[in-house]
């Protein structure tokens, strides 16, 4: 059966179960039961649509975002998966175009809004707008009011704007979002996705493509800089991996070409904002920054002037703004705008600054420090089913239980805080559920806008939105605009003007080097502790293990070699393995090095390709399997599984740019491969065992390294300990060697842009390659006494030499000094040592 047609039987039943008591316009379905013109154009396909079909489809999406390692998390809360639903939200040119020039509309009023606010105050004084809804509100930023004539007022670059329509089919503003608009990012990759997963029924509507939009913001950004820059320095500033919309922001960092940053990554010197270099302060830095497309609220940009105690921030990021040295978009301060304070003063304010009639009306809003708005709104808040709903004007996000006594009593005692809203009755459309069929639910639209030119430019598409439970993750649709005529232009921008630019190789903030270290470390450390554990597992499955007393002492030999590594929390090997594959809170154990290494990734996604977190997403189904079945066997093939997704990354990262980051990455890789080196050939040469456990050991060991190929090839078969030993530490030719991984890393190293040849860091290396070329193999596997007691010390001194070394690249490469402290962290003892 077509799920369009039963959906569209169901939603002129009024008597269906899912049919909403209050009357909702459909997107789909016309009041008479038939398709809406925008979907009739898709009718051919779009009646097709099975069940089964559908049901296809949201496999594949739910495991293309999986790939993409898309994620969203609402604040406070873990991240979620991202939600897309495969039926999209589709309009025709007709219906966009009122809603286009509305949008345009609306981004011109908000901009001149904002630089009336922090300039001349015309609508204040004026009293068109009451001063205390501006000047009580959390978003006004007075470190920015008035600031000058040499600093731009805060102006609006990019903006968004989340609609719904009413039940008549009227669009209304719910709110603005000008802070730091969020969704482009996601909105790109729902198009990117339903295109791979219903490229017949793409392809059947003529849709606007969003490529274009996104080089006209490019070019926006780069024509932002302040005047007098010809070739601009932009980037995009984060809040860090951990941000509820990391995806977006890591997303349109790649698709503009400008780098992702954290705050601790730029320092303000002279009045200006640069990239630290490595091994700041003691080194001046050297590359400015002209343009910050901010991701981070204001109040947290600057410790100094905004919120003391911000490590999101820039210390003198205002400071630097007013001198009109560095442009932030969008400004400081254009958070004000996000008052549901604000709604019902926009029409006036409409009507002075522009001189025209607000086209694009808000949902109805009252201010309740109004004494007439207060007298109107309150008794509505008591009604049984109220129709509106209260915010803290400060956190227009999560209406308030405005039948809570609390919240009546901080209304009645601070009215000026508060604002209603009428709670609108969205407009409904199909979203597939899992139970298999398409049920009606509210939705609301998000448009953008940015500033081309001399004019606003909405993003002809957006996001939708489907309402769902506030603790569930949002469900959301692809939005398609079909064009009058197939000839049109994409975003109906003719083409982008290409801008002169020279070749740009951007420096890599200390941070960013230090995260790329790490993501080399922590994949090689998961990968050697995946090919011990599979080592472990083959010889405890060999027949006889549990019971022939030489079998079983091999099998105790890799399992102490794990217990070096990870620690021992399970007495029974099976427990054991699982633990090590699915316990991320194991320091040692591969989950963990797993885990660590999707956060160091998640800081520098900007630097690495869209494949890297399918990676990932094949080591979540790995760790899926695990666990629903509690079967021995499914433990050596999960973790077959994860190390064949971790060696997946080696093809990944092989096509970076050979920048200083990839070095990083790979001379962190290099370096940990000798640290895991050292300790399993400490634990399972350190003693003899008698010829047939020494031969499994040894054959155990090899495959743990990665070897057993190559020392056939090398020894014919024969298993002594001196070869073993020479082949996996001094063979130049044998890529798992100690010897080859120094050599590597001597390369990498020596393409850092802070190496000398003669920094610490390669002093301590050539110390290493010296004294690993004096090794005499048959001395140090010399046996005394049952032991190999100089091959323990010789290692083990390796071992030390190399975390020495470590410790020299970050003293070399990454921030000196100690990390930043706020004052309001430092106990008044602490203050008076410092004083002292």
């Amino acid at each position: 059966m077509s799920v369009l047609r039963d959906y569209a039987a169901a939603v002129s039943q009024p008597t269906l179960p899912f049919a909403s008591a209050a009357p909702r316009f459909d997107e789909v379905v016309d009041a008479d039961g038939t398709l809406r013109p925008a979907w009739q154009g898709l009718a051919t396909l779009a009646l097709g649509l099975t069940r089964e079909e559908l049901d296809r489809v949201d496999g594949e999406i739910a495991r293309f975002l999986a790939d993409d390692g898309v994620s969203y998390a609402r604040a406070g809360a873990e991240l979620q998966p991202w939600q897309l639903d495969p039926m999209p939200f589709v309009m025709d040119a007709a219906g966009w175009a009122r809603l286009d020039v509305g949008l345009a509309q609306r981004a011109e009023l908000l901009n001149a809004l904002l630089a009336d606010l922090y300039g001349p105050q015309v609508v204040l004084r004026e009293r068109i707008v009451p001063a205390a809804v501006v000047l009580g509100h959390a978003g006004f930023v007075r470190a920015m009011a008035r600031a000058g004539d040499d600093a731009p007022p805060p102006d609006l670059l990019l903006s968004a704007t989340d609609l719904g329509r009413d039940a008549a089919g009227d669009w209304h503003v719910l709110a603005d979002r000008v802070q730091a608009p969020s969704g482009l990012g996601y909105a790109a990759e729902n198009r990117r996705v339903i295109s791979q997963v219903l490229p017949d029924l793409l392809d059947e509507g003529a849709l606007h493509r969003m490529d274009p939009y996104f080089a006209a913001l490019r070019a926006a950004l780069i024509a932002a800089a302040p005047e007098g820059v010809s070739t601009p320095r932009i980037v995009v500033l984060s809040p860090g991996p951990l941000s509820e919309t990391a995806f977006d922001q890591a997303f349109l960092a790649n698709a503009l070409g400008f780098p992702l940053v954290q705050g601790s990554d730029l320092v303000v010197r002279d009045g200006a904002v640069w990239m630290k270099p490595a091994q700041w302060p003691s080194r001046t830095p050297r590359e400015r920054v002209d343009v910050i497309l901010r991701r981070v609220d204001a109040e947290w940009c600057d410790p100094l002037e905004l919120r003391a105690g911000s490590r999101l921030g820039v210390a003198g990021l205002a400071e630097a703004v007013r001198r009109g040295r560095v442009r932030v978009v969008n400004g400081l301060g254009a958070g004000v705008l996000e008052n549901p304070a604000l709604l019902p003063y926009l029409p006036a304010a409409c009507e002075r600054l522009l001189g025209e009639q607000l086209r694009l009306p808000s949902v109805p809003a009252w201010w309740l420090g109004d004494d007439d708005a207060r007298a109107e709104a309150l008794p509505r808040l008591d009604a049984a089913d109220p129709a509106i709903e209260v915010f803290d004007i400060d956190d227009p996000r999560r209406p308030l239980a405005a039948t809570d006594p609390a919240v009546r009593g901080r209304i009645d005692r601070e009215p000026h805080r508060f604002a209603a809203v009428e709670r609108l009755h969205l407009s409904q459309v199909p979203v597939w559920d899992a139970g298999g069929a398409a049920s009606a639910r509210p939705v609301t639209l998000r448009g953008f806008a940015i500033r081309f030119g001399s004019t606003y430019r909405p993003l002809v598409g957006g996001l939708a939105t489907v309402r769902t439970a506030p603790e569930a993750a949002p469900r959301t649709k692809d939005v398609w605009v079909l064009k009058s005529d197939e000839a049109d232009p994409d975003q109906g921008i003719a083409e982008v003007a290409s801008l002169p630019t020279t070749r740009s190789d951007p420096t890599l903030a200390p941070r960013a080097l230090s995260d790329l270290f790490w993501t080399g470390r922590y994949a090689e450390r998961a990968e050697d502790l995946l090919r011990l554990i599979i080592a472990t597992q083959a010889a405890l499955d060999q027949p006889g293990a549990h019971t022939a007393a030489r079998a079983a002492e091999s099998v105790r030999v890799l399992l102490a070699a794990l217990d070096r590594l990870a620690g021992t929390r399970w007495t029974d090997p099976e427990a054991e393995f699982r633990s090590l594959l699915l316990d991320a809170s194991r320091p040692g154990s591969a989950a963990h090095s797993i885990a660590r290494l999707r956060d160091a990734m998640e800081g520098v996604r900007d630097q690495l390709s869209g494949d890297t977190w399918r990676v990932f997403s094949n080591i979540d189904r790995a760790v899926r399997a695990l666990r629903s079945a509690p079967h021995p066997h499914r433990t050596a093939e999960s973790a077959g599984r994860m190390l064949a997704s971790m060696l997946s990354l080696y093809g990944v990262t092989a096509n970076m740019i050979r920048d200083p980051g990839w070095h990083m990455m790979e001379a962190g890789r290099y370096l940990e491969r000798g640290l895991q080196l050292t300790t399993l050939l400490s634990s399972a040469l350190s003693a003899s065992r008698g010829p047939r456990t020494d031969r499994e050991v040894l054959e155990s060991l090899l495959l743990s390294a990665e070897s057993v190929v190559t020392h056939r090839r090398r020894y014919r078969g024969a298993m002594r300990a001196a070869d073993v030993a020479e082949l996996l530490l001094l063979d130049r030719g044998n890529p798992r060697s100690l010897a080859f991984s120094l050599q590597t890393l001597r390369e990498h190293l020596a393409a850092l842009p802070a190496s000398t040849g003669s920094s610490r860091a390669e002093r301590l290396l050539d110390q290493l390659e010296t004294g690993l070329a004096e090794v005499e193999v048959l001395e140090m596997t010399a046996v005394v006494g049952g032991r190999r007691e100089r091959l323990v010390e010789g290692l083990e001194s390796i071992r030390a030499q190399l975390e020495q070394l470590s410790d020299a690249i970050a003293d070399l490469h990454f921030e000196a000094g100690p990390p930043p402290v706020s004052m309001t962290e430092l106990s008044l003892v602490e203050l008076m040592g410092a004083r002292a």
